[in-house]
Formats: C-alpha cells, sequence, structure tokens
C-alpha cells in the first residue's frame, strides 16, 4: 500500500472499505476495498474525512484480486455461459442455457489446494436452466502473487473445468411388460409417471406397447420403436430376479450392449442400463425398477439427464452413485437441492 493524496486518487484502487456516517441517516460503506476511484468520487471521499487515501502500489510480480479472479473465470468458462460483473475480486458464473452440468472435479480440488484463490460450483452432472448460478470464483487477499495465478492456469491446461451439454429433443418409446397389465387385470400406472418424467425435457413420446411376460415379444417392442426412430426406449416392469421377470434378459437378446443392471442407488437397486447401436447411432434402453413407478425422486431422476445431453452413461458412473445414493424420503422433498446422487 501507499498514501496518496485524495485530490491525486483518480484511477488508484482503494486498499479498504470507506464508511460514511451521517447521524441519523447512515451508517454505510460508500466505496469498498478494490474500487478504482474514480474523479466523481473525490468530492464524496473529502466529504467523509478522507484527505488522504491507502492505494494499491502496484508491484510487479503481484496482480490486483479483480484481475486474478478474470484469470480463476478463464480456467472455468465454456460454451453457453457468461460471467457475472467482477467485484471484489469475485466473478460468478452463470448459465447460458439449459443442459447438463459438467465438472472436472479432480482439477478443481488441485487449483483450491493453491491457497489464496477458490472456485465453489454446483455439483457435477445436474441438470441447469439459463441463468443458473454454477460456480463462484474468489481471490482471498486484495493482491496476490502472479506466480500462483500462473500454477492454476497450468492446472487449467487449456480445458475448460466446465461444461455444459444442452439437452437435445429425444423421441421416446415405452415397453411396459407384465402378464396382470397385458390381460387387463389392473390397469397401468407405471407409464403415466415416465411420461411425465420426460415431460420435463423437450420429448416426444412416440407411443407405449404393452407386452405379456415373453423375452420374444419384449425384444421384439424394443426394436420396433427403434425403428420407428425412438432415440430412447425405457422398459417399465419385470425388472426384478424373479423367475418370471424376462425384461433383463429381453433387452440383452436385442443385442444391445448391457452397461450396468443394478445401481448402489436406493430407491434404485434394479436399474438397467444399455446402449442399441443402430446404424452408428447409440441409443439408451433402459430398464426401470419399479420404485419409478411411486418414489418422489429415485435413480431415474439422476441418470435421466445424462441420457437427455447425449452423455454416456458408463459402469463406473453408476458405481460413484454410491455415497449420496441414499435418498432420505424426506416429508418435504428438496431435490435436486440436496444430497441424492451427489458423491464425491
Amino acid at each position: 500500500m501507499k498514501q496518496i493524496k485524495t485530490v491525486d486518487a483518480a484511477g488508484h484502487i482503494l486498499c479498504h472499505d470507506i464508511t460514511q456516517i451521517i447521524k441519523g441517516v447512515t451508517k454505510d460503506v460508500v466505496f469498498k476495498k478494490g474500487h478504482v476511484v474514480r474523479e466523481e468520487d473525490i468530492p464524496v471521499l473529502l466529504s467523509v474525512g478522507k484527505e488522504n487515501l491507502y492505494v494499491w502500489e502496484n508491484q510487479e510480480g503481484m496482480l490486483h484480486e479483480n484481475e486474478a479472479a478474470e484469470i480463476l473465470y478463464g480456467i472455468c468458462k465454456n460454451n453457453h455461459m457468461k460471467p457475472s460483473p467482477v467485484k471484489e475480486g469475485k466473478i460468478e458464473v452463470i448459465a447460458d442455457a439449459d443442459g447438463l452440468f459438467k465438472l472436472d472435479t479432480e482439477r478443481l480440488y488441485q487449483i483450491n489446494s493453491l491457497g489464496e484463490m477458490m472456485i465453489a460450483t454446483r455439483h457435477g452432472n445436474t441438470a441447469v436452466k439459463k441463468g443458473d448460478k454454477l460456480a463462484g470464483t474468489r481471490i482471498i487477499p486484495l493482491i496476490i502473487e502472479e506466480h500462483k495465478m500462473k500454477k492454476a492456469q497450468e492446472i487449467g491446461a487449456g480445458k475448460p473445468l466446465m461444461e455444459i451439454l444442452p439437452f437435445k429433443h429425444k423421441k421416446i418409446g415405452i415397453v411396459t411388460t407384465g402378464s396382470e397389465v397385458f390381460h387387463g387385470r389392473i390397469k397401468d400406472t407405471f407409464g403415466p409417471v415416465v411420461m411425465e418424467k420426460f415431460g420435463e425435457f423437450d420429448t416426444e413420446i412416440l407411443g407405449q406397447t404393452i407386452v405379456d411376460d415373453d423375452k420374444k415379444e419384449i425384444s421384439a417392442a424394443i426394436l420396433s420403436f427403434i425403428e420407428k426412430g425412438a432415440d430412447v426406449v425405457v422398459c417399465t416392469g419385470g425388472m426384478s430376479v424373479d423367475p418370471d421377470d424376462c425384461t433383463p434378459g429381453a433387452i440383452k437378446d436385442t443385442g444391445a450392449d448391457i452397461i450396468t443392471y443394478g445401481a448402489p442407488v436406493l430407491p434404485g437397486a434394479m436399474l438397467l442400463v444399455s446402449y442399441y447401436n443402430y446404424g452408428g447411432k447409440k441409443i439408451p434402453v433402459i430398464g426401470l425398477p419399479g420404485c419409478v413407478m411411486y418414489a418422489k425422486r429415485t435413480i431415474f431422476d439422476l441418470v435421466l439427464p445424462r441420457i437427455m445431453a447425449d452423455d454416456k452413461i458408463t459402469k463406473s458412473d453408476i458405481d460413484k452413485l454410491g455415497q449420496g445414493g441414499l435418498c432420505l424420503n424426506c416429508n418435504v422433498c428438496t431435490y435436486p437441492n440436496c444430497g441424492f446422487g451427489k458423491g464425491n
């Protein structure tokens, strides 16, 4: 810091807050540390008794908090994102499109471990809407060594820390199995739930086919929807390990590549994720556990945004859901603003 006369302060950066006190009217900060003094600010500063000011003295190898915050934003930014105005060494990253938020957590940890800087984000693999806050970046001190910011840039390595994969329009086929539904003994209540879930996204339901507990019929219904142009096929019913539950075997018999049958998530342990190769296009064929029909939130809510953004799901992705994979079935559901499905 250095001390200068207030009348000469235009263009200099304040090193501390300036408070204005008017008895019975106000006691508040009129200029915050980091503020760049303008000519029109000088009369105000003099009116609060500031004949002299402490300002930041430009030193080689040191960066002001706002400059450093711009560097952190540059490490984070990607398509479909925009920054808030820089203020007090802080920039927020704002979504500029609806989509799936992706985050490189390993590099995030490395940058935050450098000290005197921070990036705080929402969880990755979650759905966001245009205007949502994705992250906040901040420099802790007023000035920071330039070499520290270069270390952060080296970790960034020119590859954005964050990404938004915009949601795509999808055509959906629903295959419902179960002799009790097929023969009209009970009314299907699973299909409407699935349609409601897809209704949260830009989707077109091609139809719902109800078949008996027969592997060949189930396989044929799945392939029929794919031939009709379905981008996603979901199967409801027959997903347990009981001998008469044929859906997992029927999905396998289509030739689909089974990624996983089972997930460390409750509700949702009996999820099946597979991909069917149709002319080079990988079409998700999903077997939904029965809990999707009645539970507020399940494994389906965790994987659906990824399906809608064409973000291929791996077995490792599903395995990692174990931490945070227990829904607490709260009386008032606040999902997605809770820990369900959000591990490390």
